[in-house]
């Protein structure tokens, strides 16, 4: 299988899944077809996410998660017209859209996401690992999660898998203000990732600094009601953590938020790039 494969096959799974529509409005989808991206599996970057400071040592690499791996397989599902726009309009609530696409959306993915596990592994004999889905995927947040390092602390929020820093390594795209990752179909969106037994050709970085597609503007400043983000810090994810569990009981049985993913430059593409194309 070559990288044109599969990201034929990719096409070909999202295209024929049948979850991926909003519920009230059945004619709209909940995500555009998804931007593929390939890492080496033996990337220096995956072994430099385990310092202090930048995700820690509770952070798995691929070969952790999956030994003799060769290849990460990253995936960014753009956020549809209909999403972006129901929370672009909001000022300090979710939008109803993007509130399917935060809960159904997911298991929208996870289904594709699975459902590509089991036909690599089963037409073409590899092996494979979806961290995210997987039962040693754990995270890390002061007071809950995994314990035991002394580099934990109160403001510590993450997990031994990040699809955004497994997004900048296979070619996706940068960091921004807010965290999330700055694609050529922009930030809002959700991401997938998993890991192989099998050497594809990597997807050649475009950039080289983890912001690189961030202006620093402050738009998503502005739209963080819950001022969890700040141009000097960047985003508290502590105080947005604590906003999303509000929003599950306001919300019940959903929940999201995504006002920084919206209403901003890099809503749908990158700052500064023509219809968000290097």
């Amino acid at each position: 299988m070559s990288a044109e494969e599969l990201k034929e096959l990719i096409a070909h799974i999202y295209n024929e899944a049948k979850e991926n529509f909003i519920p009230t409005l059945p004619e709209a989808k909940l995500y555009e077809e998804p931007l593929v991206g390939i890492g080496s599996a033996t990337d220096s970057l995956f072994n430099e996410y385990k310092k202090p400071g930048i995700i820690g040592p509770w952070y798995m690499t691929p070969e952790e998660w999956l030994p003799g791996s060769k290849s990460v397989i990253s995936l960014f599902f753009p956020a549809s017209r209909e999403v972006k726009e129901s929370n672009r309009k909001m000022k300090d609530g979710t939008g109803e859209y993007w509130l399917y696409a935060r809960v159904e959306g997911q298991t929208f993915i996870q289904n594709l996401m699975m459902r590509l596990k089991s036909i690599l592994e089963d037409e073409y004999g590899m092996k494979t690992c979806v961290p995210q889905y997987d039962n040693r995927f754990q995270v890390v947040v002061a007071g809950k999660g995994i314990t035991g390092y002394p580099e934990i602390n109160e403001k510590t929020f993450g997990s031994n898998w990040s699809e955004r820093h497994a997004g900048f390594i296979c070619g996706l795209g940068t960091f921004g203000l807010s965290k999330g990752l700055i694609t050529e179909k922009g930030m809002a969106g959700r991401m997938g990732s998993i890991i192989i037994d099998k050497e594809l050709t990597p997807t050649k970085r475009k950039y080289t600094d983890l912001y690189e597609y961030c202006n620093r503007c402050g738009a998503c400043v502005k739209r963080c009601f819950r001022n969890a983000i700040t141009l000097e810090e960047g985003k508290n994810h502590n105080i947005c953590e604590e906003w999303l569990g509000q929003a599950k009981k306001l919300y019940a049985p959903r929940y999201g938020c995504g006002l920084c993913q919206t209403g901003t430059p890099c809503e749908s593409g990158i700052p500064g790039k023509k219809e968000g194309i290097i």
